[in-house]
């Protein structure tokens, strides 16, 4: 993987607002690896820059959960395959283009384990469109369309032992059991990683967070 720059996170915040400066619209994607703090930095990048910036997340286009029992994939939500792929590049179209009305978007909300429609806002003025997720550099159909679409791309990278103990915590608080967690987290979530990691060399900037605690 390509060498991961180290910076702080209002290093990252002062690229992003001069990003959004850029205008008229611009969408900044940050992509990384399963619980390498994607939606963490997001959310601060999105808080820091206010009102002309708005967050949505790849998350919100999870298929709803009685889809993936039927399709036999509910033992691995959140890989590649279990998402609305369709969707959620058709409406990165219609956020680049800036449409004249609010565009709405879906929201995952954990502790349903769905999505839910319509639960995000993004109003003409809005100059900066954050999205984060796992997928968004992934070279093949119908994902390849993303990287032209994003304005700029981050790689987060993130030691891996830190990275998956973030994850067993993460999953021992959504209710699972320690050793339900270590599974997860070692075995669906390092398949989605091995394949995340792969498209680090399609991102403008690969960066470490000057911030986070050591491995």
């Amino acid at each position: 993987m390509t060498e991961a720059r180290v910076l702080p996170v209002d290093e990252l915040v002062r690229r992003a607002r001069a990003l959004a400066d850029a205008g008229p619209r611009q969408l900044l994607g940050i992509t990384g690896a399963p619980g390498a703090g994607k939606s963490t930095l997001a959310a601060e990048v999105v808080a820091a820059i206010g009102a002309s910036a708005r967050l949505v997340p790849m998350d919100g286009f999870h298929l709803a959960q009685a889809e993936l029992h039927r399709l036999g994939r509910a033992a691995r939500k959140g890989s590649i395959d279990t998402f609305d792929a369709n969707g959620y590049v058709s409406l990165m179209r219609r956020l680049r283009r800036k449409e004249p009305t609010s565009v709405w978007a879906p929201e995952f909300r954990r502790e349903l384990e769905e999505p839910i429609a319509g639960a995000i806002e993004v109003p003409p003025e809005v100059r900066l469109v954050v999205t984060e997720g796992n997928y968004l550099l992934v070279p093949d159909w119908p994902w390849d369309e993303m990287r032209a679409l994003l304005h700029e791309a981050w790689f987060l990278d993130l030691d891996g032992d830190l990275r998956r103990r973030r994850l067993v915590a993460r999953h021992v608080g959504y209710g699972r059991s320690a050793e339900e967690a270590r599974a997860w987290a070692l075995g669906s979530d390092e398949v989605n990683a091995a394949l995340v990691a792969e498209t680090a060399v399609r991102a403008d900037l690969v960066v470490r967070l000057a911030d986070a605690p050591p491995g």
